[in-house]
C-alpha cells in the first residue's frame, strides 16, 4: 500500500529527513509588517531576528486555510492510497481544524493532532513515515500515532526571553528581570499546550546540563528508540551539554540534530536548545 505523510512546517524536521522519507510540508504563513512569507520556504529565523533587532514588530504565524490544505491533499490522493496528515497541536493553531475539514472531502485522507509542535510533533512525522514503509494500513497508522501523541516530550531552554516579550507570550518585565538574573526558563509542552515547568540560573552551558540531568536522570519510563536535539542558533557549548548528558543517562538508539523553524525559533528567540523523546507504553 502506497501511503503519502504530510504535516505542517512547524514538525521542524531536517530536509534529509524529509527526502529520505518522502514527506512533504504544509507551510504556515508567517505575516511580517505588510508581508506574508512562508514557513521554511521564503522566510527562516535568522530573518525574524534580523528584522525585529531592526525595530521591526514581532511576526505573526497564521494557518494555512481550507482552501490550501484542500488543494495541497489533492496534490496526492491521486497517486497514494492514502495520505495521513500530522498538524500542529490544535491547542495552538487553526491548522489541525483546517486540515481535518480538507480532508472531509477525501475518503483517503487521515488527519492526527500531534498534540505538540517542533520536533515534538516531527516525532510523530517521521514515526509514521516508518510505519508506513513498514506496510502497516493507514487506519492503523492513525490510531498509533494517536496513542504516542500523549507520549511524547517536548521541551526547550531559552536563553532570552525578548523575543516571547515582544510577541506578547510573557511580559516585559518579567522578560527584563530573567534577563538581568540570568534565569533560563525551561518550556514544556503538556497537554497541548507550552507551560514553564523550571527556572535556571547561570551561563546557558551551565544550565543545559542542569536540565538534560531533570528530564532524564533515574528514569526508566523512557523508550530508547529515538531523540531529537532541537536547538535555534545554539550558543557555545551548549550542544555539547545536550551531547554529554545523552551519553550518561541515556541510551538511543538513533538521535537526530534539527533547527527550529520559523513559527516557534521566532518567538523562542536564539540559544533555544531541548530534547524530544517518548515515554514508554503502560
Amino acid at each position: 500500500m502506497k501511503i503519502k505523510i504530510t504535516a505542517d512546517s512547524t514538525c521542524d524536521l531536517s530536509a534529509e529527513l524529509l527526502q529520505k522519507w518522502d514527506i512533504t510540508l504544509m507551510p504556515m504563513h508567517i505575516l511580517m509588517g505588510e508581508d506574508s512569507y512562508l514557513d521554511g520556504v521564503t522566510i527562516h529565523p535568522a530573518d525574524v531576528f534580523t528584522y525585529v533587532n531592526g525595530g521591526g514588530k514581532m511576526p505573526k504565524s497564521a494557518a494555512a486555510n481550507l482552501v490550501e490544505y484542500a488543494e495541497f491533499f489533492g496534490n496526492y490522493t491521486g497517486d497514494y492510497d492514502a495520505v495521513i496528515h500530522i498538524s500542529v497541536s490544535s491547542k495552538l493553531s487553526s491548522c489541525y481544524q483546517n486540515a481535518k475539514l480538507a480532508a472531509e472531502d477525501f475518503a483517503n485522507v487521515y488527519v492526527v493532532d500531534s498534540q505538540n509542535i517542533c520536533t515534538g510533533q516531527g516525532y510523530l512525522v517521521l514515526k509514521a513515515a516508518k510505519w508506513a514503509a513498514d506496510g502497516l494500513p493507514p487506519r492503523n497508522i492513525a490510531m498509533r500515532l494517536q496513542s504516542l501523541a500523549r507520549r511524547v516530550e517536548l521541551s526547550f531552554v531559552l536563553d532570552r526571553l525578548d523575543f516571547m516579550a515582544k510577541s506578547g507570550r510573557c511580559s516585559g518585565v518579567l522578560a527584563f528581570g530573567a534577563n538581568l538574573l540570568g534565569i533560563k526558563p525551561a518550556l514544556e509542552v503538556i497537554d497541548g499546550e507550552l507551560k514553564v515547568v523550571k527556572k535556571y540560573r547561570g551561563s546557558l552551558p551551565i544550565c543545559v546540563g542542569k536540565y538534560i540531568t531533570d528530564r532524564l536522570a533515574d528514569r526508566d519510563d523512557i523508550e530508547d528508540g529515538l531523540v531529537f536535539i532541537s536547538s535555534c542558533q545554539p550558543k557555545p557549548g551548549c550542544m555539547d551539554a545536550v551531547k554529554a548528558g545523552l551519553k550518561k543517562y541515556g541510551n538511543f538508539a538513533e538521535c537526530y540534530e534539527t533547527d527550529i523553524g520559523t513559527t516557534i525559533g521566532g518567538y523562542s528567540g536564539p540559544g533555544t536548545i531541548g530534547i524530544v523523546f517518548a515515554r514508554k507504553e503502560k
